[in-house]
């Protein structure tokens, strides 16, 4: 009896041992026009599902060049901006540029300097500041608007000051066209 269980859980383990390695999909050569085949087993892949097309915020401003001489324009009549300045090379180091218009607005909201903003959220120190000339020196890692904003000023309620002037971003990329 005992030797009868022992064939079938070795018979069990082979066949499904067999089932799980057809599932798998197709190996070797000639295995990626196997699996876009439309005759073989279709494989989903979640990652795709959660895919989405970026907004206007977060390209870049080399795709929309448009983009980027309105928001100049627009940032540069609201005083974000000096009048020789670019949006493009301004954000140059933030990785999102809703953040860093954001920035900008939480620099003047709060009346902070920008480059130590720009600092925090980038995780890279500007050759225009000094450690000296921001509350505290970034360790080199990237942090949100809001920590940003509390690590220089500790003082300011800095989630409703983020939120703020990340309405007042998005406020911006509307009225620029980028319709988000």
């Amino acid at each position: 009896m005992k030797r009868t269980w022992i064939l079938i859980a070795v018979a069990a383990s082979v066949s499904l041992g067999a089932l799980g390695a057809a599932a798998q999909g197709p190996q070797g050569s000639g295995a990626a026009e196997a699996a876009q085949s439309s005759n073989g087993p279709h494989i989903i892949n979640p990652i795709k599902w959660a895919k989405k097309e970026p907004h206007t915020e977060t390209a870049s401003l080399d795709a929309n060049s448009n983009l980027n001489v309105k928001l100049t324009s627009k940032l540069q009549t609201q005083g974000l901006l000096p009048p020789n300045a670019d949006l493009k090379e301004t954000c140059s180091t933030i990785k999102e540029l809703s953040d860093c218009v954001a920035a900008l607005h939480a620099g003047r909201n709060l009346g902070m300097d920008f480059n130590c903003i720009k600092s925090k959220l980038s995780g890279v120190q500007t050759s225009l500041m000094t450690a000296s000339s921001c509350a505290s020196t970034t360790d080199g890692k990237p942090v949100s608007l809001s920590k940003a904003i509390h690590s220089l000023k500790p003082d300011a309620d800095s989630k409703a000051e983020a939120k703020k002037a990340e309405a007042q971003s998005h406020e911006d990329f509307s009225e620029a066209g980028s319709g988000t």
